[in-house]
């Protein structure tokens, strides 16, 4: 997930997209869960101010706490119990291991759950092929749905797109590329393509033979590297100043990771409980199998933000 900012931002301009966007991502939707948030982890020895504790919770919605990290285990609970409470127990095992000389980690976790406007009936789920690459054939329960959907195929990048409505402001796009523009299709992802996408999907729908496999992915990455590409580079080194937080001025960034968790199944990620009803026309629909690797986006309509962006190369490895 990323939030791009404009150059001119000031600092009160730029606190103000960030808090007013976590407000609506996290708020704006009663028939979407999304858990998001950001900690800080700072080692006991240095004492919080109180300002800042008090800034990073009602401007940033975001917390910080103490913590021994000359006990491994014990940081490693902390952290790992801190993240799994706040996204109801669907990210566990945040943080694999942690070192005594950690001084500070910043953690950034998402987790969303939403429900088809269309769930697919479990009983139409069935063993399929799904084809990873030209020589790797797995088995994998494809889900199936004969409905009214918006897809769109992208001539330019030679892929099909599919919108998959969920209950509230958010869909699922899945992006199937044609054989061997999987790369193609890749380079090309900005928000201009994404916004390209929404505005093509968003002039109808049509009757539609859907098939998508069911699958779960969790993704923990180690942000460092990420941060450091895009110029963020001074918070990792001794040229770090976050002396608003402790007081001390040679406090760095010892880690910084990001883990988002998402899974599809018939119901969305939850069983929804009603059940919808479409009027289809009498010719044959389109067929659409989703049977090789795919590119997969949740888009956030209220706040034309993309929330996820996954590539599904084998719906069998997590």
């Amino acid at each position: 997930m990323s939030l791009g900012l404009v150059k001119s931002s000031g600092p009160f301009e730029t606190y103000h997209i960030l808090s007013k966007g976590h407000e609506m991502l996290n708020e704006a939707d009663s028939e979407l869960q999304l858990s998001m948030g950001n900690a800080l982890f700072i080692k006991e020895e240095l004492k919080l101010v109180p300002k800042f504790l008090d800034d990073v919770k009602s401007q940033y919605h975001s917390e910080a706490f103490s913590t021994n990290f000359k006990n491994e285990e014990e940081a490693k609970k902390q952290i790992n119990d801190y993240v799994a409470k706040h996204t109801n127990g669907k990210i566990v095992d945040f943080l694999k291991s942690i070192d005594q000389q950690t001084a500070m980690v910043l953690v950034n976790y998402i987790f969303f759950r939403g429900k088809w406007v269309m769930p697919f009936d479990e009983e139409n789920t069935q063993e399929a092929d799904f084809h990873v690459d030209e020589k790797t054939v797995v088995k994998v329960p494809m889900m199936f749905r004969s409905g009214m959907y918006s897809t769109d195929y992208d001539e330019d990048l030679s892929c099909t797109v599919v919108k998959m409505p969920y209950k509230g402001e958010a869909s699922a796009l899945l992006i199937i590329p044609n054989e061997g523009k999987m790369k193609q299709v890749q380079d090309a992802l900005s928000r201009p393509t994404v916004m390209k996408w929404v505005k093509s999907l968003a002039h109808g729908r049509g009757p539609v033979d859907l098939f998508v496999p069911k699958f779960s992915i969790t993704t923990t990455l180690e942000l460092k590297d990420i941060l450091e590409n895009l110029g963020m580079t001074d918070m990792f080194s001794d040229l770090a100043d976050f002396s608003g937080i402790t007081g001390e001025p040679n406090l760095k960034v010892s880690k910084a990771f990001h883990k988002a968790m998402l899974s599809i199944d018939e119901k969305g990620t939850e069983a929804a409980g009603t059940t919808i009803f479409e009027m289809m026309p009498m010719s044959l629909p389109p067929t659409i199998k989703v049977n090789r690797p795919f590119l997969i986006l949740i888009y956030h309509k209220k706040t034309r933000s993309t929330l996820f962006m996954g590539k599904i190369v084998n719906p069998t490895a997590n």
